[in-house]
């Protein structure tokens, strides 16, 4: 893992080519009002292009924090978070918002449709917000969606689809951007065995044909061995990384004892 220089931040002509994310000495706090809690405890942490990796680790220990953290939803208490080469806390709030929209796509576990509208005008409605000619944006929802294997469908509401086609608009409206990272948080979590084995192999089908970079948030160890790699958290720490069919390298700022 590459490391920060004490004498001065990193920038962008520090990246290769093939790092999408780098993040540094990340850091945050939640201040109840009663107690401060210490989600994420100096994050050190790199993302390839064209990898797919799941962040695993017991309920609690900071896989969604990190995940918003990342994707720029949740500021930071400290340390440093470069996409693509780009600090987006030194962006303003417009500037931030549409570099997530045209770079980043996001898939949730609760789906996060729109119950009035079919799939395709789902799949769409970000283009239309973002200023795209009705005509465009749906000639390219409609192929998201038959990129995920849903045209047919398109033309059905949410509760008509079964939650596996629910979770595929959700990943065609992350895809039909064409962004540089996908975030998943429990993309599988609300489903069943069955769809969620088809979704993590639809997932792992864009990551390999497409080169598509996800970061998967997941409890589910399947989900995790179909990855290149997973991060394991414990309490607002990684505690260990692990090439999927390799060894596991543990972090030697971390007791042997912690890693699940």
């Amino acid at each position: 893992m590459l490391k920060r220089r004490a004498d001065r931040p990193l920038r962008t002509e520090d990246f290769q080519g093939d790092v999408i994310v780098r993040a540094t000495a990340v850091r945050k706090t939640y201040d109840t009002g009663q107690v401060q809690v210490n989600a994420l405890q100096g994050i050190d942490l790199e993302l390839r292009r064209g990898e797919m990796a799941a962040v695993m680790g017991p309920s609690g220990c900071g896989k969604t924090t990190l995940l918003n953290c990342l994707s720029g939803l949740d500021e930071i208490d400290g340390g440093e978070i470069l996409i693509e080469g780009v600090d987006l806390t030194e962006l303003p709030d417009r500037a931030r918002t549409r570099y997530r929209a045209e770079r980043m796509g996001f898939v949730f576990q609760f789906y996060n449709l729109m119950p009035v509208l079919s799939a395709v005008e789902n799949v769409e409605l970000s283009l239309l917000l973002a200023g795209q000619a009705p005509k465009a944006a749906r000639e390219r929802a409609i192929e998201a969606l038959d990129l995920v294997g849903l045209a047919g469908r398109a033309d059905h509401v949410p509760d008509e689809l079964s939650g596996g086609e629910r979770q595929r608009v959700t990943i065609a409206r992350a895809l039909v951007n064409t962004p540089a990272i996908v975030w998943a948080d429990e993309p599988t979590g609300d489903l069943d065995s069955e769809s969620a084995d088809e979704i993590t192999s639809l997932m792992r089908n864009l990551n390999r044909e497409r080169g598509l970079t996800f970061l998967i948030v997941t409890h589910d160890i399947a989900v995790g061995r179909r990855t290149d790699r997973i991060i394991r958290m414990l309490d607002g720490q990684v505690v260990d990384e692990q090439s999927v069919n390799a060894p596991r390298r543990e972090l030697s700022h971390v007791h042997a004892s912690h890693v699940a």
